[in-house]
């Protein structure tokens, strides 16, 4: 017979540090760090619903937000790519159940959950155990992903790209290096140094009218917050592009489990003619492939450039559960 039990934010990290309870992490987005950071920036007005399922031992975790009687992620689509639950492998059904169970017990009508990879615990076993106890299921489609396995050359890279693509990629980077002294370096912030954070917010607005108005203050705060703590965590890499020692272009990613995530860029669009938003993204991948990391992932989003430089398509559902 399994319980559930409340749990906070702590006791999710301390459950994180602890190797010996075979939880899935599967991304950056369901760490106990990151849901803290999210917490802090946008939980008012929600309810914190953290919970542990165990059967002797924790076999899963449920990491929600409560507003209305409907049950969410913690987390939102405008800064989360994807999420999922945290589980044991072997144990879905009886953490599910379990979860299900205890949701009931407390009144609430309905999980929203999104958005979601294909191969999420909440499309591959949650949904199906939600229809068996007569639980009405939706799903849609919502959004898609990129990710691309990495070769162990940068030369085996290029050769996955088709050939105008190769071509077009060798070209601008050639183009590049005639435009001047071209540094482009990987940053692993510790999150103490705010000067590299400094030069990505200057230049994140500044190439596209979306971003700029997606920058408020709160968002602001929002990424400086997460930039310390994912620094702190030894998750944040922090990509900067020079040209003649001048700052043009910057990337915010996440390495975790060997897989780069590329959260978001910016770049100084005086340099559009030497496309160095785009070829600051390549040389992001360069670096990755040198570093054996084993796939990149452009995350959510269908620019053009995710798929020009070999990514390959994912799509990201959202599901609603009716409560039984």
């Amino acid at each position: 017979m399994c319980s559930v039990t409340q749990e906070s934010f702590d006791s999710l990290v301390e459950y994180k540090a602890d190797s010996s309870n075979s939880l899935q992490w599967t991304s950056p987005f369901v760490l106990p760090v990151w849901m803290k950071v999210w917490w802090q920036a946008f939980g008012t007005g929600f309810e914190p619903r953290l919970t542990a399922v165990r059967d002797g031992k924790i076999i899963g975790l449920s990491c929600l937000k409560v507003k209305d009687g409907v049950a969410s992620f913690v987390g939102s689509d405008n800064v989360c790519d994807y999420i999922d639950f945290v589980v044991a492998t072997g144990r879905e059904d009886d953490f599910f159940n379990s979860l299900l169970d205890d949701l009931k017990r407390d009144n609430l009508l309905r999980l929203d959950l999104g958005l979601l990879r294909p191969d999420s615990l909440v499309l591959t076993k949650l949904a199906d155990i939600a229809r068996g106890r007569g639980g009405e299921v939706s799903i849609q489609k919502e959004d898609v992903s990129y990710e691309m396995d990495l070769p162990t050359t940068w030369e085996g890279y290029l050769e996955t790209l088709n050939t105008k693509q190769r071509h077009e990629v060798r070209r601008k980077l050639r183009r590049l290096d005639e435009g001047g002294k071209v540094d482009y370096r990987l940053v692993k912030s510790d999150g103490a140094d705010d000067s590299v954070m400094d030069t990505f917010m200057r230049l994140f607005p500044l190439a596209r009218e979306d971003k700029a108005g997606f920058l408020t203050p709160e968002m602001e705060s929002y990424f400086r917050l997460l930039a310390r703590s994912l620094g702190n965590a030894d998750l944040l890499r922090l990509g900067v592009m020079e040209l003649d020692s001048h700052p043009v272009a910057t990337i915010m990613c996440f390495d975790y489990n060997d897989v780069i995530y590329l959260y978001n860029s910016g770049y100084d669009p005086q340099y559009d003619s030497l496309s160095v938003g785009l070829l600051s993204k390549v040389l992001c991948i360069k670096q990755s492939v040198q570093e054996r990391k084993r796939r990149f992932d452009f995350l959510k989003g269908n620019e053009v450039y995710k798929q020009r430089l070999g990514g390959k398509e994912i799509p990201l559902y959202r599901c609603q559960i009716a409560i039984k």
